[in-house]
């Protein structure tokens, strides 16, 4: 098995973040964007796997999906910023590590076209 790229590992690592925010949400939102949230982040991790393992002729149409993908990330997390649910330090930090994979992706995608 090849190792882990670094988008990869960094998108796992802000599933991890997160997942740990997500579980201390009040039910509703926790049920409601934190599941979103949580499953977008996971869509993307997907996607960079199956870019990484895609014939170079497929990868991009992953790494196009995987940006799409990180900017629904971005607009979640800035909806938690404007509900004030969670400490806007975190959330910043979240969205600078959502910001450089997508940067990362795109790169990626650039690479391969």
């Amino acid at each position: 098995m090849a190792p882990d790229l670094p988008v990869i590992i960094q998108t796992h690592e802000l599933y991890d973040s997160i997942s740990k925010i997500t579980e201390k949400l009040p039910s509703l939102k926790r049920q409601t964007i934190g599941r979103r949230l949580e499953d977008s982040t996971l869509k993307l991790l997907e996607l960079l796997i199956m870019a990484k393992n895609a014939p170079k002729a497929h990868k991009a149409v992953y790494l196009i999906q995987a940006t799409a993908t990180a900017e629904i990330i971005q607009f979640f997390i800035r909806s938690l910023m404007a509900q004030k649910l969670v400490n806007q330090t975190t959330l910043h930090q979240l969205a600078a590590k959502t910001d450089e994979i997508a940067r990362m992706a795109t790169g990626w995608c650039k690479s391969v076209q």
